[in-house]
């Protein structure tokens, strides 16, 4: 079983930044592309941005440009560096693996995913 534990969410202003981070304790994630998804109220868990094993990396159309996705493989862990917030961009942050390699152009499908963290929630009001 694999755990992915998220943390760093918390309010936000507009035009502010947050740091998110993943831990995947007991879980060499090395070898695996690692991806962000994200959940607002009322709407459907969406991908927001993927890294894989080789460093590649994939964004959301609505993040680029916006968030900044990295890995620290000796610390078994992603963050995602979210610049610039928008009101839309509060919800639900989740880490996911697919236990793929890399990130491929399904990387924001949510049914390819295996393990999910438990998410962290982001609020973003002025």
């Amino acid at each position: 079983q694999v755990q992915l534990v998220e943390s760093g969410g918390g309010l936000v202003r507009p035009g502010g930044s947050l740091r998110l981070s993943c831990e995947a304790p007991g879980f060499t994630p090395d070898y695996y592309a690692l991806m962000w998804f994200r959940q607002a109220p009322g709407s459907e868990r969406e991908g927001i941005s993927c890294i894989s094993s080789t460093l590649g990396t994939g964004y959301a159309y609505s993040v680029r440009d916006r968030f900044t996705i990295s890995r620290d493989n000796p610390q078994k862990s992603i963050d995602l560096q979210m610049t610039r917030v928008k009101f839309e961009d509060a919800g639900v942050y989740y880490c996911a693996t697919a236990m793929k390699r890399f990130c491929g152009d399904t990387w924001s499908l949510k049914d390819n995913i295996r393990f999910w963290g438990e998410g962290t929630l982001v609020t973003v009001s002025s």
